[in-house]
């Protein structure tokens, strides 16, 4: 069955869609990177490693924030049934992020660096980003009203909003000569903060995964139920505290290293409960037309288990102390990172942006190709990177001294066939990603003026009329 059409496209939706678009960038630049492991010197002169490794991670971490933003706000209207509180404030933080985002790539492509691992751009450029940050946080509180008797995914998006502004400001504690004249205060600050700001925009895509079942199941009993409250106070504590496990290396206390541990395994608690609610209303979404939403939720369940497997194995110290800066922990961000969050994205980008799409169903051969060869590429992607990590781990092991580019050189295999398996990934997402950006060219862009409630929640204003 075809998707709504609509006759309009609204700023959440273009934040999404902007996002796509740094997916596909930072994609293209992490197959350029894969090549550069098996082909050495390609393309050195033109763009070196250095350069292709903050273009890719930077890109895929500006997917997700802007997508996560877009369906934030997305969600926030059909939760309402009112539209934003301000489209302009909507507006000018969009293209602050854009002129931002654009700023940073630039600046890595010209060499201009400053910053620390992930985000190496010029720290002057962080300030655009607290500013574009403020303007959502501004329009999201002011869009939900008060948070009070809320349900817990409007506390995800809250805490999620709230939390990247002030450790996004946390995160530049090593600018000061306090941090810096200590090389395990910078660290522990750059682990802390950078694990945390994982954590919060975690918040924002797993509540609106929550929203986005209990959308389909037209049940809204657990976004309210005791049980999601206790999930997402764990959730909380893994915020704060889950980092530790990235510093074992550091001379820190020991009492550190098993808080995270311990913090560590909480998540498999979340995990189980996330998959057991989700089995349980596999019937019931079924009935619901929101086929490739569901699909996508359900594959992010299984890189859930995959994923939180490994990084649990990884949580103990005496087998972190070797994984430790090897491909499997490339393992782990990629699994989580494509795996985990960017299925969950495509889950809120097929139930947000479908309806845009004319004629729907021309494109289905191509998605169900492109969802196949997606899983069946990342699940290879990500047991190359274990392997080759594993290998990694034993030569580290190893009491016989062998340099490291004759290690190197003996992972070679590992790294053809992630470079290959990466390729296909890419290949994947923009077999998925085309439709929605080959939209309907007589869509104007406009904010919807009315948003039916997606559910009855009690808090919408009563008298709404239909989705245009």
């Amino acid at each position: 069955m075809e998707p709504l059409r609509v006759n309009k496209i609204s700023v959440p939706q273009i934040f999404i869609q902007a996002g796509l678009i740094l997916l596909l960038v930072g994609m293209f630049f992490g197959v350029l990177g894969g090549l550069q492991y098996v082909i050495p010197g390609f393309m050195k002169n033109i763009l070196s490693f250095e350069k292709i490794r903050p273009l890719h991670v930077s890109s895929v971490v500006f997917w997700i924030l802007l997508a996560a933003m877009g369906t934030v706000l997305h969600y926030t209207q059909e939760f309402t049934g009112r539209k934003l509180f301000s489209v302009r404030l909507s507006w000018i933080q969009l293209i602050v992020f854009i002129i931002t985002i654009t700023l940073i790539l630039s600046s890595y492509i010209l060499g201009m660096f400053g910053g620390r691992e992930y985000w190496e751009f010029p720290p002057f450029l962080g300030i655009a980003i607290i500013a574009g940050w403020v303007l959502f946080v501004i329009n999201f509180i002011k869009s939900i009203g008060s948070i009070k008797n809320q349900p817990v995914y409007v506390w995800m998006w809250f805490t999620g909003a709230i939390g990247f502004l002030f450790i996004f400001t946390e995160s530049y504690l090593w600018l000061l000569p306090y941090f810096q004249q200590d090389i395990i205060r910078d660290m522990t600050v750059q682990w802390k903060s950078y694990g945390s700001l994982v954590g919060c925009w975690n918040m924002l895509i797993y509540g609106s995964a929550i929203y986005l079942m209990e959308k389909i199941n037209k049940d809204r009993k657990y976004g309210r139920s005791n049980i999601a409250f206790l999930l997402y106070f764990l959730g909380l504590f893994n915020l704060f505290f889950n980092w530790s496990h990235h510093i074992y290396t550091l001379p820190i206390s020991s009492n550190i290293k098993h808080v995270g541990y311990l913090v560590s395994m909480t998540e498999l608690l979340i995990l189980g409960r996330m998959i057991y609610t989700w089995k349980a209303s596999l019937t019931q979404a079924q009935r619901y037309n929101n086929h490739w939403a569901f699909r996508f939720l359900w594959t992010a369940d299984i890189w859930i288990l995959i994923n939180l497997v490994l990084a649990i194995a990884m949580s103990v110290p005496a087998i972190n102390v070797y994984t430790h800066g090897t491909h499997i922990t490339v393992a782990h961000v990629m699994g989580t990172t494509i795996g985990i969050n960017s299925m969950l994205l495509m889950a809120f980008v097929f139930d947000i942006l479908s309806g845009q799409i004319v004629n729907f169903n021309r494109y289905q051969r191509l998605l169900q190709n492109g969802y196949v060869l997606l899983n069946g590429a990342l699940f290879v992607f990500f047991s190359s990177l274990v392997v080759a990590g594993v290998q990694r781990s034993i030569w580290q092991m190893s009491e016989q001294a062998i340099p490291f580019s004759v290690m190197m050189k003996n992972l070679i295999p590992y790294f053809i066939v992630f470079a290959s398996a990466g390729l296909l990934v890419f290949i994947a997402f923009s077999m998925i990603i085309y439709p929605f950006l080959r939209r309907n060219r007589n869509l104007p862009i406009n904010d919807l003026k009315v948003i039916k409630p997606a559910l009855d929640n009690g808090f919408a204003k009563k008298g709404l009329e239909k989705v245009m």
